[in-house]
């Protein structure tokens, strides 16, 4: 970035109770794809995931089966937290962990930075408690129970009874901070997104802030506080940290762990659900203020993946794994479908009906048809090896106009977060293209002589512009553009695809006339609907 502010985007840790479902993994695929685009627009990026493992349910969980909480821990995160990120193909730098050192150390210091500006003091909690959301919760913010529970208050996430807890805590004082952050958030109305959530944030805040428990003295599994260590930090004051924490807080201003710290902060997007907008877009920069930092520079909240018109949860068994749709589809079309079909900010519902669809009519059909065809047609007419072109028709200047209009708007849509739109903009001049190859008829042309440097023309035309198509669609679908590229006999001539440039796409003519062209494997195979 221009300031020398290095482009910083984070998921949530997830929680590891148990294993990841697709909600999960869309989350993590959405950071993935923005921070791919960014590193392709030449941006120092740095993209951050992790997972959180302490609190009242893992500590539970871990009893249940018999373990430590640590073994507990190290074992799902093994087995199946880290294992995830390489089947979604996420290119994170960093993992954090919330049991580790790194971790710990800072969060304590973190704490003691803020209990010295006055912002912490000791006080009895008495109210509600949600275990499965791991939150204190408002009288307000409960809702009355049906079926079973009908009768009781119950937790609108989980639509179960919360516990009521009475203990000896230290409190943050969050009361202390409600006109900074309407200020801050008058002042930057683009910190937190969608637009709903902003309003959310704002109502919250503008109904009064309460003092909130940041430690908790009946649970055992957590963080230490350093100044009574008979407490331990409420799980989400030491959650949230991890943020800074991963990037470097705390670390000596000129060691490495410093300097990464100085390059990355603030966050430039904290993605996040949102069920847990409040702890990000209140707590978060509240804690931060608290302790003379700059709060995030965006929060984006995205809405909830739905089954059935249900959230995604293992607890009702709606969790669908990735794995369970990797399997069949591959990564690309999982990371492809839920960007494409799911307007990122709002709930979507999935259904294996629609993937499918999507998958034959957008990829195979699409793209992966009018690759197919390219390339085997250099092979059978001009022996796997790409023309020279001149004296292009009007009809190619359309492609190479859609090819410039494209960029922008999809360059747009992506630094926005608008996935949607960004890809819909790569996906118009797909269909261009295929519309240019009906329309010229290569197939036609071939069988005629004189006609041959017409034909060079129109290879020359489908296989520029999949090369510039491979590139947008890089971060997106990075298997599959990687097999293009090669299959373009552009990794030869122009280099890795991951370094070619956005700011560049639409140069047109940067596959050179020579370029080894081979038909390979499909890039997205037909897949039988009862598959």
């Amino acid at each position: 970035m221009a300031d020398g502010k290095a482009f910083y985007l984070t998921t949530p840790i997830y929680y590891v109770n148990d294993a990841p479902h697709i909600g999960h993994a869309y989350t993590t695929t959405a950071g993935d794809v923005a921070t791919r685009w960014h590193r392709q627009r030449g941006e120092d990026v740095w993209f951050l995931t992790g997972v959180d493992e302490h609190g009242t349910k893992v500590e539970r969980a871990a009893a249940a089966g018999g373990v430590t909480p640590q073994e507990w821990v190290d074992r799902l995160v093994a087995d199946a937290w880290l294992p995830v990120l390489g089947t979604i193909d996420a290119a994170n730098d960093d993992f954090i962990r919330t049991t580790e050192p790194r971790h710990a150390e800072r969060v304590q210091r973190f704490w003691e930075v803020v209990r010295d500006s006055g912002d912490v003091y000791s006080a009895l909690y008495e109210g509600p408690y949600c275990v499965g959301c791991e939150e204190f919760k408002l009288p307000g913010d409960l809702v009355p129970g049906t079926g079973e529970f009908e009768g009781q208050q119950v937790c609108p996430i989980h639509g179960r009874p919360v516990e009521q807890l009475a203990e000896e805590n230290w409190f943050f004082r969050l009361s202390a901070f409600s006109d900074r952050l309407l200020a801050h958030y008058e002042a930057h109305p683009e910190a937190v997104e969608p637009r709903s959530a902003y309003n959310e944030v704002m109502s919250f805040i503008r109904q009064g802030l309460q003092d909130i428990s940041m430690s908790r003295s009946s649970v055992s599994w957590g963080i230490p506080l350093s100044w009574d260590e008979r407490q331990v930090i409420y799980v989400w004051f030491d959650a949230l940290l991890n943020y800074a924490t991963a990037a470097g807080y705390g670390a000596d201003p000129e060691s490495a762990d410093g300097q990464r710290f100085a390059r990355l902060w603030p966050p430039d997007v904290n993605l996040v659900g949102k069920d847990i907008l409040r702890f990000h877009a209140v707590y978060w920069p509240a804690m931060l203020m608290a302790a003379g930092l700059e709060p995030p520079r965006k929060v984006f909240a995205h809405g909830w993946l739905l089954v059935g018109g249900e959230k995604m949860s293992k607890s009702k068994l709606t969790g669908i794994s990735p794995e369970q749709i990797i399997d069949t589809f591959g990564s690309d079309a999982f990371r492809y479908y839920f960007l494409r079909a799911i307007t990122f900010g709002q709930d979507g519902s999935f259904s294996w009906e629609d993937l499918h669809a999507r998958y034959t009519a957008e990829l195979a059909n699409g793209l992966g048809n009018l690759a197919s065809r390219a390339t085997a047609m250099v092979g059978r007419y001009r022996d796997g090896l790409l023309p020279a072109a001149h004296d292009f028709s009007p009809a190619e200047q359309e492609i190479i106009d859609a090819l410039a209009a494209a960029v922008p708007v999809a360059d747009a849509a992506f630094v926005a977060l608008d996935f949607q739109g960004g890809i819909a903009a790569v996906r118009e001049l797909v269909e261009k293209v295929n519309g240019y190859v009906t329309e010229t008829e290569p197939w036609a042309l071939a069988k005629d002589p004189a006609n041959a440097g017409r034909l060079d023309v129109v290879l020359y035309t489908i296989c520029e512009a999949l090369r510039a198509i491979a590139v947008l669609y890089n971060p997106v679908m990075p298997k599959a553009m990687a097999s293009l590229w090669e299959q373009l006999g552009a990794a030869a001539d122009l280099g890795p695809i991951a370094e070619q440039r956005i700011a560049d796409v639409a140069a047109w003519g940067q596959l050179p006339a020579g370029a080894r062209v081979t038909k390979g494997d499909a890039l997205f195979p037909r897949i039988d609907a009862d598959a």
